[in-house]
């Protein structure tokens, strides 16, 4: 294994600032509403160059059973990630098992009760997809990516159980194409994500996905591979992450969590990643209603095909202000 180079910092720029609002009712008894989440993480690490990025920001429309939502957020096929204070600016475990990117989208919720506590959560929609062209294929072809492709997702929460007692588990599945070199590469994924509370003072939540061709979705950036005779071969993607959340006190957790995404296909260039994989602790203690102090400790293994492994340990101290 050969370490990553040590360095230290620290940084306002995961700061992330949030706007709420409460629209006007719709015919029907629906009623509008909206939010925006930026933070500083556009532009350079320049102190003169710390420019807002939007983050998340949608519109939905709710009706009692059915939700209307436009916007700009994680894929539909991936809700949920690890609880951290110390992984904003990039979400935790970009690249190891969460599949995150933030991009713009439109879908519908259906909800349909099977009793008091016990229902269906059936979402649909479109998502647009950040493709990307990976290293080691022939730079020829890289003009002729097109950049942003429709996915068509859709996700399927069961859910039992009041809130202190409460057991989710959602399939689902992401159809898309990447075009480049006149061609395309498949994108196919199954997904499956949980949470899992059986009781007051502890989570297990988490996500999977299996298929071909994820970077678009916020995978590792290794969508396909070009080969010697021109034709386009989607990556292999196994990937997935995983938290155990303990609540002792009132005013202090513990979250432990860890992800691992794995490709193969034919034509991986050398330097390509072949596994990925991240694990972390973190303990948040609530100092005031409003101020958070957190510190974590995570280690991320990579392997590069032809070029050994690699790793690197962080140690993270992060300071939140509620408001």
């Amino acid at each position: 294994l050969t370490p990553g180079s040590a360095n230290t910092g620290a940084t306002f720029r995961q700061t992330v600032l949030g706007l709420k609002f409460d629209g006007p009712a719709l015919p029907g008894g629906g009623k509008a509403s909206g939010s925006i989440y930026m933070d500083f993480w556009g532009g350079s690490a320049a102190a003169s160059n710390n420019l807002f990025r939007i983050r998340l920001a949608t519109v939905d429309l709710a009706w009692k059973n059915t939700t209307l939502t436009v916007g700009q957020d994680k894929p539909i096929v991936a809700p949920r990630e690890p609880t951290t204070l110390a992984q904003v600016g990039l979400a935790p475990l970009s690249g190891a098992g969460n599949l995150w990117s933030w991009q713009p989208q439109a879908r519908i919720e259906q909800r349909i009760p099977f009793g008091e506590e016990t229902g269906l959560r059936a979402e649909a929609g479109v998502y647009q997809t950040s493709e990307v062209y990976p290293s080691g294929s022939p730079a020829s072809f890289a003009n002729t990516l097109e950049r942003a492709r429709p996915a068509w997702q859709g996700r399927f929460n069961f859910y039992t159980g009041p809130e202190n007692r409460r057991f989710e588990i959602a399939p689902g599945f992401s159809v898309s194409n990447s075009h480049v070199a006149g061609d395309y590469a498949e994108s196919r994924l199954a997904t499956l994500d949980w949470f899992a509370r059986p009781v007051s003072w502890f989570d297990f939540t988490g996500a999977w996905f299996h298929g071909q061709n994820a970077a678009g979705l916020g995978g590792l950036r290794q969508p396909f591979s070009i080969l010697a005779n021109g034709a386009v071969s989607p990556v292999h993607v196994n990937g997935g992450w995983a938290q155990l959340a303990f609540y002792p006190a009132s005013r202090l957790s513990f979250h432990f969590y860890g992800g691992e995404e794995a490709d193969s296909g034919a034509g991986l260039a050398n330097g390509s990643i072949s596994r990925n994989l991240t694990y972390a602790g973190n303990l948040i203690y609530k100092l005031a209603p409003n101020v958070l102090a957190a510190f974590e400790v995570s280690r991320n293994h990579t392997n590069y095909i032809e070029q050994g492994k690699r790793f690197n340990t962080h140690y993270d101290l992060a300071i939140g202000y509620l408001f």
